[in-house]
């Protein structure tokens, strides 16, 4: 074999790893973008469960607060809001909802024979559930950006991203007073 002959056959496996390396890091994003859907995808069940369970609990409140009627028409409000719009708002009205659902649990504290009902006791640890389900989702999805967004930024991904368009995505996160400390009094 001569130089030449040589020389050619190291530039093409030289080319074959770029194209196999550039492949890699093509599907690499496509996989963290596609799991980043799939995440959002489970918040979103989550919410739909949350939604469908919302009314039946209300219901079950209605019957033994009559005066609570703004407590009440805030989680209908808020309910209705949690399917529209795009994530951050969707999370923003699960947030303001579940404000309103803590107001709710506390309302039905004072209605001893609501809290010892069982169909309210059940919706209550139902929703508890989905309430944990969507905390747990919610860092899913949070995890899965971190990757996407750090495969954005470095190099050589930053040039396949930016070739591709494949732009940094949003966190999930807790509003500002969320952030503050809670204040517990015991009177």
């Amino acid at each position: 074999m001569d130089v030449l002959t040589i020389g050619l056959l190291v530039l093409g496996a030289l080319v074959v790893v770029v194209v196999l390396t550039f492949i890699g890091m093509y599907n690499r994003f496509i996989t963290l973008r596609n799991r980043i859907d799939n995440s959002w995808s489970q918040i979103d069940v989550q919410l739909k469960r949350r939604y469908d369970l919302i009314p039946n609990l209300v219901e079950s409140v209605k019957g033994y607060a009559k005066h609570e009627k703004t407590t009440l028409s805030e989680v209908t409000k808020y309910r209705g809001q949690i399917l529209q719009g795009g994530p951050k708002e969707r999370m923003a009205a699960n947030d303001a909802l579940g404000n309103v659902l803590s107001r709710l649990m506390m309302v039905a504290e004072n209605y001893p024979q609501l809290k010892a009902n069982e169909n309210f006791l059940k919706l209550q640890e139902e929703l508890a559930g989905t309430e944990n389900k969507i905390s747990y989702v919610r860092t899913a999805y949070n995890d899965t950006v971190l990757e996407f967004n750090n495969a954005t930024q470095i190099f050589p991904g930053s040039l396949v991203a930016g070739m591709f368009g494949f732009a940094q995505k949003p966190y999930l996160e807790a509003k500002e007073e969320e952030r503050q400390a809670v204040k517990v009094k015991f009177d």
